[in-house]
């Protein structure tokens, strides 16, 4: 018989629980940012598993769960494939990643809805120039990799 999955409240307060010290770069904390992605997929029409995956999508990537917590959870195999596929891994190319990405099924509306986050233009506004600037290029390299497209930046006026 098998055990019963999480549902999608357990995986949010899962999640949530996982990455309560955790702050992005902007020291804002951490859940914000998942509960972002998840509303991103859920606006994007996604489906419970892959809301359940943007939840999750940073957990073994930022080690606040292992690997083999998320083989062994009470999770659909679809669920773990896709988080795994957004997992980066040590030293990979991004072409890798991307390849991998489009390869899971469910997996780029999780990725899109990363990437939309990530590159929120307000979410950017409080860091650094230097670093703004990084991250606005390498989001807008993994949209092409993943064939999304990239949005445009501001336009300068001409008068």
């Amino acid at each position: 018989m098998t055990p019963p999955q999480l549902t999608l409240a357990e995986i949010e307060a899962l999640a949530r629980a996982a990455h309560a010290d955790q702050r992005d770069k902007a020291g804002r904390p951490y859940a914000e940012h998942l509960a972002a992605v998840a509303e991103g997929v859920r606006a994007r029409g996604g489906s419970e598993a892959q809301i359940a995956a943007a939840w999750l999508h940073d957990a073994v990537e930022d080690d606040a769960l292992s690997a083999g917590w998320l083989a062994g959870a009470a999770l659909p195999q679809e669920v773990k494939d896709m988080v795994l596929a957004v997992t980066k891994r040590a030293g990979e190319e991004p072409e890798a990643y991307a390849r991998r990405v489009l390869a899971t099924p469910g997996a780029l509306l999780v990725k899109e809805a990363d990437l939309a986050h990530n590159a929120d233009p307000a979410r950017l506004a409080v860091l650094e120039p230097a670093v703004r600037s990084r991250l606005t290029a390498k989001y807008a390299r993994m949209r092409g990799l993943l064939g999304l497209p990239v949005p445009e930046g501001p336009r300068e006026r001409r008068d």
